[in-house]
């Protein structure tokens, strides 16, 4: 199985479109609820609970996973590359939603002004800042930390006349640094239960991307490239649903981040 982690929920919509894009492999997420959020988590814990993540879906035998979870790719999938695979995992890989998001991202601005929309703990680390200059140094990258917005759509207050306001607060403090952006990145998983909302708030030249067709698309590329991770993947369509916290409750705002019922299972990763 294509393994998809998350520490909550967020990843569900990177599920939900890669299923779209490719729904003949095999998939199973996992959601690290009882120890979300990791926004505010120090850059050693964010490391050492992915690794507990990533060996529990290897262990599963997922050959391939997709870290869905931009802080844990901001603060650990480079380390799992380079120090854990090599050593324990030689034969699989680990993917995170960072490098396709930015390669996205550069593809289509013509003002070379990006802003970026995510987690305090996301701009913290710069990452998308280190990933965009790597591709293009010219590029000129604006963030804006969202912190309240996850706690709202885990709370199922995304309808709430108060989540209008903040959206539109946010994105006026973006826009009055940096008035010329023409491209917007939701860098977080949570964000496009709310894209209807960013999308009225936000002035028509702007264009707002999100990250789960963006992953999908890129996931596709990569397995018509890897053919030796690609024939390793079950075909038999199965979704497994997997939360470190009270299943009833996972699988209640899973409907709202996958779009359709879900049954999970109650899992430890420590």
């Amino acid at each position: 199985m294509i393994g998809i982690f998350d520490s909550g929920f967020g990843g569900l919509t990177v599920l939900k479109r890669i299923v779209e894009r490719v729904p003949q492999y095999d998939y199973l997420y996992l959601g690290d609820n009882a120890r979300a959020p990791y926004g505010g988590r120090s850059e050693a814990i964010v490391f050492e609970f992915t690794c507990q993540a990533v060996d529990f879906l290897f262990k599963r035998g997922c050959p391939l996973i997709i870290i869905a979870c931009n802080t844990s790719s901001a603060k650990a999938l480079r380390r799992i590359q380079q120090e854990i695979l090599p050593r324990a995992y030689p034969e699989r890989r680990v993917l995170g939603v960072i490098r396709p998001s930015v390669e996205k991202v550069v593809e289509g601005t013509l003002s070379r002004n990006i802003g970026i929309l995510a987690t305090e703990g996301v701009v913290l680390s710069d990452a998308y800042i280190k990933e965009l200059e790597k591709l293009d140094p010219a590029i000129r990258v604006h963030q804006q930390a969202c912190p309240l917005l996850v706690p709202i759509i885990e709370a199922g207050e995304q309808d709430w006349e108060g989540t209008g306001m903040l959206v539109r607060r946010y994105l006026a403090e973006l826009l009055a640094r940096a008035p010329s952006i023409d491209t917007l990145l939701l860098a977080c998983t949570h964000y496009p239960i709310l894209y209807d909302l960013f999308r009225k708030s936000v002035p028509p030249g702007i264009r707002i991307l999100e990250q789960g067709p963006i992953v999908a698309e890129k996931l596709e590329d990569y397995l018509f490239r890897h053919p030796e991770i690609e024939r390793r993947l079950g075909r038999e369509r199965k979704r497994i649903f997997m939360t470190t916290d009270t299943s009833e409750k996972f699988d209640r705002l899973a409907q709202v981040f996958y779009g359709q019922r879900v049954e999970s299972q109650l899992v430890s990763v420590d």
